[in-house]
């Protein structure tokens, strides 16, 4: 009698887990609690699942890896394609078959295995003193960053950053590779200074008459506008889309992607359908001055105020394919030195 209860009593402590789990689902993220806190509560709210978040800023590939099958995390939140791509490269991720979320993400910010889809858009802008510049010409492309009138007058953050990684990616993809190490050289020679710092801190140096144009990501205006130390900044410059006459602006993206042995796949598929749909998207838009990847969601009023502008049609999967060569390229440019 003893070991039938024994083995009932093991059954139960085996099974309980799994009914525990029936209603959470886990994430690891790269993304800052201030931005996706709310979006899981209201997740939560209309689900009754719970969502535990595991937050890092570095290293949950490695640790992903590191726990192969007995890992807890479910969806895991990142940015920037390469970082996405490197985790289906790694074999760290499923596929995630959903009728939602193709209808909700165009293709060309999915994966075409369905192991990672985008969920936010940030486009790579060039930033002009109002001052010394003014706006920049419409037909302005990132080609002329390499024109010699900009000697002396480039301020960017180091060319191994992944937002420039992709830039010089998509260049490679766009132009093919002997091009783009041209136009690397070429803005090379243009630069003020060595790279160096963030892209607020380039927005900074033009505001302080260091460069008079700088490349930076979208969103960082947004921030500095909402920050009193930096508004004075953002203030200072136009941002400007470079390539509308081309092959249009560069964008890169936040996204996620289930991992591959998620214990609770169903809860982790209904949160990636969640966080592609209308509330979750336009949470993320108005928190963080973020595109929303969803067609048809409203941008926030101070995005909108930036105008509109024709995003580069390349597919995520094709930048990521030349980063590689792009990492190459700024190396032998010797970019940042």
């Amino acid at each position: 009698m003893k070991k039938v209860l024994s083995l009932s009593a093991l059954i139960a402590a085996t099974l309980a887990p799994s009914a525990m789990a029936a209603e959470e689902v886990n994430v690891y993220s790269y993304r800052q609690p201030f931005l996706v806190e709310p979006i899981f509560k209201k997740f939560t709210d209309e689900t009754g699942i719970q969502v535990n978040v595991k937050f890092a800023k570095k290293g949950l590939s490695e640790k992903l890896a590191q726990e192969g099958k007995l890992s807890p995390a479910d969806v895991i939140l990142t940015t920037d394609i390469s970082r996405l791509a490197n985790l289906a490269n790694k074999d760290l991720v499923q596929a995630v078959d959903s009728e939602i979320i193709d209808a909700n993400v165009p293709a060309q910010y999915r994966d075409s295995d369905d192991k990672w889809v985008a969920l936010t858009l940030r486009t790579r802008n060039v930033y002009s003193s109002r001052d010394r510049v003014g706006r920049l010409a419409a037909d302005f492309s990132y080609a002329d960053l390499a024109n010699p009138e900009w000697k002396g007058k480039i301020c960017t953050r180091s060319g191994k950053h992944p937002y420039n990684v992709s830039l010089v990616a998509s260049m490679i993809a766009n132009n093919g590779e002997a091009a783009a190490k041209t136009w690397l050289e070429g803005v090379k020679a243009n630069l003020a200074r060595k790279p160096q710092g963030n892209d607020r801190a380039q927005v900074k140096a033009v505001k302080e008459g260091l460069c008079d144009i700088a490349l930076g990501n979208s969103y960082y205006l947004g921030k500095m506008v909402n920050n009193p130390k930096q508004v004075a900044w953002a203030e200072s410059v136009y941002i400007n889309f470079p390539g509308q006459s081309a092959e249009g602006t560069h964008v890169n993206v936040s996204g996620m992607a289930m991992a591959k042995y998620a214990p609770n796949k169903d809860n982790a598929k209904k949160l990636m359908e969640f966080l592609t749909a209308d509330t979750a998207q336009k949470m993320y838009a108005d928190v963080n001055y973020e595109y929303p990847v969803k067609e048809g969601v409203k941008r926030s009023e101070l995005v909108a105020s930036w105008g509109d502008f024709k995003a580069d049609t390349l597919a995520l999967e094709t930048i990521a394919d030349n980063h590689t060569k792009a990492i190459k390229l700024l190396d032998e440019v010797k970019f940042d030195l």
